[in-house]
C-alpha cells in the first residue's frame, strides 16, 4: 500500500502530479529513487517531443578549494530563464561543480556516482530533471590542479565564470587575485601576454592590417607601419597583462601582478559565459 506521505514526498521532489507520484511509486514497490527515475523516463518521452528546444539558458559556475590548490568550472544548461533561476537547479549546478573539485571527473560513472549522502549525483540529476521537466545538460566542465594558486570568480547573474591561476602559494580569494579574476570576466582577453599569440594570429592580424590601410588609400610602405601599430593594439586588447586595467585606466593589469611580489606571474585562466560558441 502506497501511502499518501510518500505521495507527497515524491511530488514535492519532482514537481509530478498525485496521479503521476502514486502510479510511480506503485510501479517501483515504493522505492523512491526508482520512482524518480520512472518519472524521468516518462518525462524523457515528452521531451523528445519537443525537438525543436534548445537548452540555451542556465549557469556558468566556478569553485576552488580552501586552499587553492583545485578548482573546478561548469556550464549547465536548461531551456528556461525560469529554471535557470530555481533554487533547486542553482544547488543542482554547485553539486556538480563540487563534485568535480572532489574528484577531478567531467563526466562518466566517476562524476555521477558521486556520493551525497543519501544520494549520488546520479539521483540529484533525476529529480532535476523529474521536477523540471525540460533538457538539462552538463555541456562543459573543467578541473585545475596546481602547485601554485587557483582563484574562482562567479559574476553576478550567473552567467559568467572564470578561474585564475598563479605560479605563487597565495590565499584563494587575495583581493588582487579577485581583481585579475573580474577583470578576465569584464574584458575577456584571449591570452596571457603576447608570447602566447599564435604565430599564424600574429601574421593574420598583421595581413588584415595592411589590407584595412591599403583600402583606405595608404601607400605600402605606409601601410606596413599602420599595421605594426595595429597589432600592437590587438596585444593591448587581447593580452590580459596588456589590458589596461578596469580599477585603474593609468596601470596595466601587468602592473597589478607585479604588486602580488617578485617571481609572481599569470599561469593561465579559464573564462565561461553561458551560451558561447566558442
Amino acid at each position: 500500500m502506497i501511502s499518501a506521505e510518500l505521495v507527497k514526498q515524491l511530488r514535492e521532489k519532482t514537481g509530478a502530479g498525485m496521479g503521476d507520484c502514486k502510479k510511480a511509486l506503485e510501479e517501483t514497490g515504493g522505492d523512491m529513487q526508482a520512482a524518480i527515475e520512472y518519472l524521468r523516463k516518462k518525462g524523457a518521452a515528452s521531451a523528445a517531443k519537443r525537438t525543436d528546444r534548445v537548452a540555451k539558458e542556465g549557469i556558468a559556475y566556478a569553485v576552488v578549494s580552501p586552499d587553492g590548490k583545485r578548482a573546478a568550472i561548469v556550464e549547465v544548461n536548461c531551456e528556461t530563464d525560469f529554471v535557470a533561476r530555481n533554487e533547486q537547479f542553482v544547488a543542482f549546478v554547485h553539486a556538480i561543480a563540487d563534485a568535480i573539485l572532489a574528484t577531478g571527473a567531467t563526466s562518466g560513472d566517476a562524476l555521477w556516482n558521486y556520493s551525497l549522502g543519501d544520494k549520488t549525483l546520479g539521483n540529484l540529476r533525476d529529480e532535476s530533471f523529474a521536477k523540471f521537466q525540460e533538457r538539462i545538460e552538463l555541456r562543459r566542465a573543467e578541473f585545475f590542479q596546481t602547485s601554485g594558486t587557483l582563484t574562482a570568480y562567479n559574476h553576478a547573474g550567473n552567467r559568467l565564470a572564470v578561474v585564475l591561476e598563479v605560479n605563487a602559494s597565495l590565499p584563494p580569494d587575495h583581493p588582487t587575485l579577485r581583481d585579475i579574476a573580474m577583470q578576465i570576466a569584464a574584458m575577456s582577453p584571449r591570452y596571457v601576454s603576447r608570447n602566447d599569440v599564435p604565430a599564424d594570429v600574429v601574421a593574420k592580424e598583421i595581413e588584415i592590417g595592411k589590407e584595412q590601410a591599403l583600402n583606405e588609400g595608404k601607400k605600402p610602405e605606409i601601410a606596413e607601419r599602420i599595421a605594426t601599430n595595429r597589432l600592437e593594439k590587438f596585444f593591448q586588447e587581447q593580452c590580459l597583462l596588456e589590458q589596461s586595467f578596469v580599477k585603474d585606466a593609468s596601470k596595466t593589469v601587468a602592473d597589478i601582478v607585479a604588486q602580488l611580489g617578485e617571481g609572481v606571474a599569470v599561469i593561465g585562466f579559464r573564462r565561461y559565459a553561458l551560451g558561447e560558441t566558442a
